[in-house]
């Protein structure tokens, strides 16, 4: 009956008019797409469904490339949201936070907003109150306006050209972003992007994820599993000291997997700088997204998502700062710990640590990334 009605669907979508008037519907997930039509710089904000036969769907606004919800089945076959986010454009246009957002120029911090590339040193901008390049400035990518054409009922492609100089960043960018929903259940992400001078580049998808599908529970209990003997370690104002710590008899060892919550709070500087988790683990095959980088697990739900990417790193941040204070989708207030963002990418400050992977972007070249979310039901 589903795949019937995925048939019909695809060839309704191949006669209808998608654009923001053109397109309104009411997701799975509850979302309204009139809530998310308004003008941000000049230009339409929209959203945009993508969903397999399954059932399984996403829904993509192209304020931020952000994905604003992400219904996936538990065990039994019930369909929840797992991501956390807003149920309305003004929502996410009205405060500072990355919920979903694509984030870029870098992810992470360029520490003392400056970085030399073939013996220029370039002065970014500096948003963070200690002086320093946070998440590529402000506004990063996602609080930017996105172009966006959807060609199928499982995928939707957004771009953006970041203009030479934005946030002091050289080159004129141009990025071009695909979600796709597989027919095996999982959110795949794929990156392009070239340059017209050298400049640096370290993307990422910022969702908060919380596979119970209870966007109001910690995901303290869940079990993960990390494919990484190394992580970088922090000063103690948070910056990357460029080091590597083996995560052996640290309580960053997720090599086994085990609850987030066994040694979270642990008497260890690492987790005191942050509050919890919120570091970069080096994988142990990076490049390879054949085999899973990293996995969580909810045991009520069955869920369990597997994280797959060409990426050097996951930074993984367990939601320390949520707080109960930030009204999301159905009137919850996202509690503290209560979802984990698994952030494919390079390590932070790498254009002044040169004993990290490149970040380095030229002319002439194609930055590709690849990364995928899938989600499998263990019984």
């Amino acid at each position: 009956m589903k795949q019937s009605v995925y048939i019909l669907a695809c060839m309704a979508f191949a006669c209808m008019f998608n654009s923001c008037g053109g397109n309104k519907f009411i997701s799975s997930s509850g979302l309204h797409s009139a809530h998310f039509q308004q003008k941000v710089d000049g230009e339409k904000t929209c959203l945009y469904r993508i969903y397999n036969k399954n059932g399984v769907e996403a829904c993509i606004t192209n304020y931020g490339a952000r994905v604003v919800s992400l219904m996936v089945p538990d065990r039994n076959g019930k369909m929840e949201d797992v991501v956390c986010g807003f149920s309305d454009i003004n929502s996410y246009t009205s405060q500072s936070q990355n919920y979903g957002a694509t984030v870029g120029r870098y992810i992470g911090r360029i520490l003392h907003a400056r970085y030399t590339m073939n013996g220029k040193e370039y002065h970014l901008q500096a948003n963070h109150a200690d002086g320093h390049t946070a998440h590529g400035g402000n506004p990063n990518f996602g609080a930017r306006m996105w172009k966006a054409r959807q060609t199928s009922p499982s995928s939707v492609t957004l771009t953006y050209l970041s203009p030479d100089g934005e946030n002091g960043f050289p080159g004129n960018l141009h990025i071009e972003l695909t979600y796709t929903i597989t027919e095996d259940n999982a959110l795949d992400i794929s990156y392009k992007a070239t340059t017209d001078k050298p400049t640096v580049l370290n993307l990422c998808n910022h969702s908060f994820f919380n596979i119970s599908g209870n966007l109001n529970s910690s995901v303290e209990n869940q079990t993960m599993w990390v494919d990484a003997d190394y992580f970088t370690p922090y000063d103690s104002k948070k910056c990357v000291t460029g080091e590597f710590w083996p995560v052996e008899s640290t309580p960053l060892n997720f090599k086994q997997p085990h609850a987030i919550g066994e040694h979270i709070n642990d008497d260890y500087g690492q987790l005191h700088v942050v509050n919890g988790y919120d570091h970069a683990w080096a994988l142990n095959h990076p490049g390879d997204d054949t085999r899973p980088a990293a996995w969580i697990y909810d045991e009520k739900s069955g869920r369990k998502m597997e994280i797959y990417t060409t990426e050097p790193a996951v930074h993984i941040y367990t939601g320390n700062g949520l707080k109960g204070k930030v009204e999301g989708k159905n009137g919850i207030y996202y509690p503290f710990r209560g979802a984990v963002c698994f952030e494919t990418c390079h390590f932070q400050d790498s254009p002044n640590n040169p004993q990290f992977p490149s970040t380095a972007l030229a002319p002439g070249e194609i930055f590709q990334s690849h990364t995928m979310y899938k989600f499998v039901i263990e019984k």
